[in-house]
C-alpha cells in the first residue's frame, strides 16, 4: 500500500523555447530502508542550471546535495546529476498517514520540470505469524488444507512452504498447490504427504518461519481373504487363517476388526478318536524327554563359556600394563610421629562428596587398552607382571609441613560449603571432579615432587559468598573454583577444567583469568591472546570449556569484557509451573540462568530478534527479583529445581538458550494470547524486566520473574499463551504453551539429571585413559626434534593445537603437556583409538627403540 508516483510536471517560462525545458534522464524512485542503512535518491536531467530536492514540501538543504556537471552525449547540452542520502530518522519524524516522499526540481532558461515523487518507507517484517498451520491426521486419499497467514510486513512478505525442509514446488507435483490466501493445499492424501511443514514468510529485511505443523497420513487395515480350511486334526477340529494385510494398518491407522483364526469341528469321516491311545502317551513322554535334555546342555554350556571368561580376564590382567603397572598403595592419614606425610585438611565443617585417606582407585573395572594401529611406533609389551615400587617420604616433607603451619591458607575457603571434593596423591597425580558441574583438576605424573604426599581440595563457590570486584563492563563468565591447598610445590602444571557462558571469539572478547592473592585481593595473572610462552599460567579456550595451566593452586575465575556487539553470554531460559493447582491462581515462573555445564540441553527452537517491545504494548514495565530463598545444591540447575520442588513446581518448556549481549538493555518478559474466557492475567504491566546489571555482571544467579493468572473457574484445565523474554535490539525467544494443568508432565523428564558417574577423586593409572608405560615411550620418542617432522610439534598440529606451539615448547617436556591436554579435555569418554591413530601416523623409523622390557618395568 501507499502513494502512486506522480508523473513528471513542466512549467515553463511566457515566451521561452519549450525544447530547452529540463528533461530528466534519471528520476529517483521508491525505495526501503531495511534496518539503520540510508538511502540514495538520484536525478539526473538535460539542460539544467540547478537541481534540488524536495521531501514532504520542504527543500532539502544545498550542503546534503551531492552534484556532477557533465554534457550530454546525444544533444550536447549541459547535465547535471544530483544525489541525496535519506536516513531512517528522517523517515520517522513524518507523523500521521501521510508518507515520506521525494522529487526533484530542475531550472533551466525556459522553465522547470518537476519529477514524480519516489516513496521512502521502512521495512520490516514482524516476528508472529497471524496464522500458522496447525498438525493433523487425515486418512488416506482424504484432501488436506494448512493454513498460513504471515506477519505483517513491509514490503509484502512472500510465503512458501516446506515439506522435511524441502522446499514445495506445485509445479512439480500437480497434486498440491498454494492459494493466494498462502494455504498450502493437497488433493488427496498419499503416504509420502506424512511429514513436517513449515510455513516460511520473508521480504528484503528477514526471514519468518512458522511452527511445524505435523501431518500424518494413516491408512486402516482391512482383511486379506480366509486361506483354506486345515486337515483335521487329533481333535477332530480344523482352522483356516486370514491377515491384517490388505492393506495393513499404516501411520497409526485402525487395526482390522475381528479375529485372524478360525476353527471348527470336523464333519468329515477323516476324524480318528485315537487321543487316548498308547502310542501318544509315548509321545508326550519323549517330547519332554528331549526337553529336559536341552536344557541341561544348555546349562552346561553357559558354565564352560563362564570359565573360559574367567580365564581370559585373567590373562589379560597379567599382560596388561593398565591393571598391573601400577598397585594402589594405601597410605594411612599423618600421624604424630610421622612427620613424613604432607597431609593439609581444609578448615570445613561438612564435606559431602569426597575421598580422602588412602589412594582411592577406580571402581569401574579396568581400563581400556591403548593399541596402536599397525604397531610400527611401539611394540607389544612383554609378557608377566610389572610392579612399579614407590618411593618412601623423605625429610623434605617435615621441612615442608612446619612451613605451611605458619601461614594461614584456608583463611578464605568458606566453612560448610558442600560443592568440594579432596583427595591424596603423590607423584603417580590423579584427578578431582566435582559431579554435574564441568569442573575438575588433572594432577599430571611427576607434578608432586616424588616423595611428598599432598592432600589437595577443589571447590565451587557461589558469586554471593566471594566478593569478586569487576571492573567497568567487565562479566563473570565461569564459575569461581578454588583448589588447594595454596603454595604447594608443584614441578608441572596441573591443569583446572571449568564451564564457561560465553560465546568465544578473539575479535569480540577481551578475557582475563583472575586470581586471588593470600591477602584476598583478586589479580589479572593472565590476559588471554597475550600470554608469554614462560608465563606461570596459560588457557586453552573452547565453546563453552576452558583448560587452565597453572603451577599455582588458588582461587581462580574467567572475567571478560566485550569489545564488540558480536560479543555475548549464553542464558538458559527455563519455565515451571505447579505440579497440582488447588486455587484459582496459577503462577507461571521464568528462570534466566548462565549456561554451564549444569543446565539441560536446550532444544533449537526458532528465535525471534526483538528489536522492540511487541507492537500494542506500552512502556509500563515491573522488575523482576531474585527468590530469597536458601539453596544449598551443586549447581545453578539443582539448586533450581530444589527450590521448584519445595514449591511443588514442574518444568513446563524445553529450556532455551538466549544471547545477552553488552548493550546496557533489560532483558523484558511478558505474556500474550491469554484466553480471557477461561484466564485472566493479574500483571497490572505490559512486560516485566531483569535490569542489564544483573544479568550481565554474572554474580547473581537465579534471576526470575513470576507471571500471576486466576482461572475464571475452578474447572478450568487447559491453558494455552505466549510468553515473549526478550533483550532489546538483541536476542529473544518465544514460549507457545499449550498443555492441561492437572495432566501434563511431559517435559518432566528433562530434570532428571544425569551423574557424570565414577568416584570424585581418582589416584595413579585409574585417572588416566592413556597407560603410563605407554605415555612415557610417547614422550621418549616425540621430546627430541626430529628432521623428518616425526615429533610433537607435528602431534600438536593432528591434534588441531598448533596455536600453542610456544608454549609446549617452554616446557621440559612439550609432549606431556600434550598428553595432559588431551586427558583434561577427552576424561572419561576420550577416543584412545583416534589419539592411537594420530601417534601411529608421525612415521617414526625405528620401531625398536619401544619395546618394554622386565626392566623397565
Amino acid at each position: 500500500a501507499g502513494a502512486q508516483q506522480s508523473a513528471t510536471v513542466a512549467n515553463p517560462v511566457p515566451g521561452a523555447n519549450p525544447d530547452l525545458l529540463p528533461h530528466f534522464l534519471v528520476e529517483p524512485e521508491d525505495v526501503y530502508i531495511v534496518k539503520n542503512k540510508p538511502v540514495l535518491l538520484v536525478c539526473k536531467a538535460t539542460p539544467a542550471t540547478q537541481i534540488f530536492f524536495k521531501c514532504n514540501g520542504e527543500w532539502v538543504r544545498q550542503v546534503d546535495h551531492v552534484i556532477e556537471r557533465s554534457t550530454d552525449d546525444s544533444s550536447g547540452l549541459p547535465a547535471m546529476e544530483v544525489r541525496i542520502n535519506v536516513s531512517r530518522q528522517q523517515v520517522e519524524k513524518v507523523f500521521g498517514l501521510e508518507e515520506y516522499w521525494c522529487q526533484c526540481v530542475a531550472w533551466s532558461s525556459s522553465g522547470t520540470t518537476k519529477s514524480q515523487k519516489a516513496y521512502i518507507r521502512i521495512a520490516y517484517l514482524r516476528k508472529n505469524f497471524e496464522q500458522e498451520p496447525l498438525a493433523k491426521e487425515v486418512s488416506l486419499e482424504q484432501g488436506i488444507v494448512l493454513p498460513c497467514r504471515p506477519p505483517e510486513g513491509i514490503p509484502p512478505a512472500e510465503v512458501e512452504w516446506l515439506r522435511n525442509e524441502d522446499l514445495v514446488d506445485p509445479s512439480l507435483d500437480p497434486n498440491v498447490y498454494i492459494t493466494r490466501e498462502h494455504s498450502l493445499v493437497v488433493r488427496q492424501a498419499r503416504l509420502a504427504d506424512t511429514a513436517n511443514y513449515t510455513c516460511v514468510a520473508k521480504n528484503i529485511v528477514a526471514r519468518r518461519r512458522s511452527a511445524s505443523a505435523a501431518v500424518i497420513v494413516y491408512v486402516d487395515g482391512s482383511w486379506s481373504p480366509w486361506s483354506k480350511w486345515s486337515a483335521c486334526g487329533l481333535d477332530c477340529t480344523h482352522w483356516r487363517s486370514r491377515e491384517c494385510s490388505d492393506p495393513a494398518p499404516r501411520n497409526g491407522g485402525e487395526e482390522c476388526r475381528g479375529t485372524d483364526l478360525d476353527t471348527r469341528n470336523c464333519t468329515s469321516d477323516l476324524c480318528v478318536h485315537t487321543a487316548s491311545g498308547p502310542e501318544d502317551v509315548a509321545l508326550y513322554v519323549g517330547l519332554v524327554a528331549v526337553a529336559v535334555c536341552l536344557l541341561l546342555l544348555l546349562l552346561v554350556l553357559i558354565l564352560v563359556y563362564c570359565r573360559k571368561k574367567e580365564g581370559l580376564d585373567s590373562d589379560v590382567a597379567d599382560s596388561s600394563i593398565l591393571t598391573s603397572g601400577f598397585q594402589p598403595v594405601s597410605i594411612k592419614p599423618s600421624k604424630a610421629d610421622n612427620p613424613h606425610l604432607l597431609t593439609i585438611q581444609p578448615d570445613l565443617s561438612t564435606t559431602t562428596t569426597t575421598c580422602q585417606g588412602s589412594l582411592c582407585p577406580r571402581q569401574d573395572g579396568p581400563s581400556p587398552k591403548f593399541q596402536l594401529a599397525n604397531g610400527h611406533l611401539l611394540s607389544p609389551l612383554g609378557g608377566g607382571r610389572h610392579t612399579l615400587h614407590h618411593s618412601s617420604p623423605t625429610s623434605e616433607a617435615e621441612d615442608f609441613v612446619s612451613r605451611l603451619s605458619t601461614q594461614n591458607y584456608f583463611r578464605s575457603l568458606p566453612r560448610g560449603t558442600s560443592n568440594m571434593t579432596y583427595g591424596t596423591f603423590n607423584f603417580l597425580g590423579g584427578r578431582l571432579m566435582i559431579p554435574n558441574t564441568g569442573i575438575s583438576l588433572l594432577i599430571p605424573p611427576d607434578a608432586i615432587p616424588r616423595g611428598k604426599i599432598y592432600e589437595i581440595y577443589l571447590a565451587l563457590h557461589k558469586p554471593e559468598d566471594v566478593r569478586l570486584p569487576l571492573a567497568g563492563c567487565q562479566t563473570l563468565l565461569s564459575p569461581i573454583v578454588s583448589c588447594g591447598p595454596p603454595g604447594v610445590l608443584l614441578t608441572r602444571p596441573v591443569i583446572l577444567a571449568m564451564d564457561h557462558c560465553g560465546e568465544p571469539c578473539p575479535e569480540s572478547w577481551s578475557l582475563r583469568l583472575k586470581k586471588q592473592s593470600c591477602e584476598g585481593s583478586w589479580e589479572d595473572v593472565l590476559h588471554l591472546g597475550e600470554e608469554a610462552p614462560s608465563h606461570l599460567y596459560y588457557c586453552q579456550l573452547e565453546a563453552g570449556a576452558c583448560y587452565v595451566f597453572t603451577e599455582q593452586l588458588g582461587r581462580f575465575a574467567l572475567v571478560g569484557e566485550a569489545l564488540s556487539v558480536a560479543a555475548t553470554k549464553r542464558l538458559k531460559l527455563l519455565l515451571f509451573a505447579p505440579v497440582a493447582c488447588t486455587s484459582l491462581e496459577y503462577n507461571i515462573r521464568v528462570y534466566c540462568l548462565h549456561d554451564t555445564h549444569d543446565a539441560p540441553e536446550a532444544a533449537p527452537p526458532p528465535a525471534l530478534r526483538a528489536a522492540s517491545p511487541p507492537s500494542g504494548r506500552g512502556r509500563q514495565r515491573e522488575r523482576c527479583s531474585r527468590p530469597q530463598v536458601q539453596l544449598s545444591a551443586c549447581g545453578a540447575l539443582q539448586e533450581v529445581v530444589q527450590l521448584e520442588k519445595q514449591l511443588g513446581g514442574q518444568l513446563i518448556q524445553e529450556p532455551r538458550v538466549l544471547h545477552f549481549k553488552d548493550s546496557y538493555h533489560n532483558l523484558r518478559l511478558s505474556i500474550h494470547d491469554v484466553p480471557s474466557s477461561l484466564w485472566k492475567s493479574k500483571l497490572l504491566v505490559s512486560y516485566q524486566e531483569i535490569p542489564f546489571y544483573h544479568i550481565w555482571n554474572g554474580t547473581q544467579q537465579y534471576l526470575h520473574c513470576t507471571f500471576t493468572l486466576e482461572r475464571v473457574s475452578p474447572s478450568t484445565s487447559d491453558l494455552a499463551c505466549k510468553v515473549w523474554v526478550w533483550q532489546v535490539e538483541g536476542d529473544g525467544q518465544s514460549f507457545n504453551i499449550n498443555f492441561n494443568i492437572t495432566k501434563d508432565t511431559r517435559f518432566a523428564e528433562l530434570l532428571a539429571l544425569e551423574s557424570e558417574g565414577g568416584v570424585p577423586a581418582l589416584v595413579g593409572p585409574s585417572a588416566f585413559k592413556i597407560p603410563f608405560l605407554i605415555r612415557q615411550k610417547i614422550i621418549t620418542s616425540l621430546d627430541p626434534p626430529c628432521s623428518r617432522g616425526a615429533d610433537w610439534r607435528t602431534l600438536a598440529q593432528k591434534l588441531h593445537l598448533d596455536s600453542h606451539l610456544s608454549f609446549f615448547a617452554s616446557k621440559p617436556s612439550p609432549t606431556a603437556m600434550i598428553l595432559n591436554l588431551w586427558e583434561a579435555r577427552h576424561f572419561p569418554n576420550g577416543n584412545l583409538s583416534q589419539l592411537a591413530a594420530a601417534v601411529a601416523g608421525l612415521g617414526q623409523p625405528d620401531a625398536g627403540l619401544f619395546t618394554v622390557s622386565e626392566a623397565e618395568c
